[in-house]
């Protein structure tokens, strides 16, 4: 089963989703939000394996929401607006619905789900409870251009003041995180503190140097070289067990 949140301002529009979702029972809806603050909430209280989103409400957008949240779900679109569609496209949601949905587009979009749990359950490994794991994913927006990040494609967490450069890809967007927030939250055993700046992806290390003063200087995947202070290098060599 898969919990599921129907975040809409319109009450049809939800009741008319919910009528359609009874033709799959593996979906289970548990709860629902009329604007983005409701929504929000009830995704912290319920923890949703989907949500079903709508982009232009009173007060915050869906995307405006979806930043404000440590770990993203799986997020199907369901709006009236077509120019969100290239939008909502480059972010990578898990699918796109116009209204009034189709139920063809629909189970097409349920069967994606399924897909993309199958990828996960696949490859997951068990993260201690409350923290993010490197199958979770993270919702990054950066001026007009939104993306939904795998952790295990982030190589690696830069700090700029309050801020986080996050690198994925060609993609270096900054999140309204800092380095030491997020290193309360992320996996010790996949991300590794290097510096007073730096975050790094292990899994993205391709080799390993000896630097200055005991130090070591990582080159990663993307062609970033990180250093790693000396203090951090004594924890880096008993985890890598050099």
């Amino acid at each position: 089963m898969y919990k599921t949140l129907l975040i809409d301002d319109e009450r049809l529009a939800r009741n008319e989703l919910k009528k359609l979702l009874q033709d799959f029972p593996e979906i289970e809806v548990i709860g629902e939000a009329a604007n983005a603050k409701e929504g929000l909430e009830k995704i912290e209280d319920m923890s949703p394996d989907l949500v079903f989103l709508d982009i232009q409400m009173p007060g915050k957008t869906g995307f405006d929401m979806l930043t404000e949240l440590d770990r993203a779900p799986h997020v199907i679109f369901v709006t009236a607006y077509h120019e969100f569609a290239l939008k909502a496209f480059e972010v990578n949601a898990l699918d796109y619905l116009m209204k009034p949905v189709e139920p063809k587009r629909l189970s097409d979009a349920i069967q994606k789900l399924h897909q993309q749990m199958e990828d996960r359950d696949t490859g997951s490994s068990v993260t201690p409870r409350g923290m993010l794991g490197e199958n979770d994913q993270v919702f990054v927006k950066d001026g007009e251009r939104c993306w939904f990040v795998k952790l295990s494609d982030v190589r690696l967490f830069e700090s700029v003041g309050n801020y986080a450069k996050v690198y994925f890809g060609p993609n270096k967007p900054l999140i309204l995180k800092s380095l030491n927030a997020l290193e309360d939250r992320l996996d010790e055993r996949i991300f590794f503190r290097a510096n007073r700046k730096h975050i790094v992806n292990m899994r993205m290390i391709e080799k390993v140097e000896p630097y200055f003063n005991g130090g070591l200087l990582l080159d990663l995947k993307g062609g970033e070289k990180i250093e790693v202070s000396r203090r951090q290098a004594v924890k880096f060599k008993e985890m890598m067990s050099l």
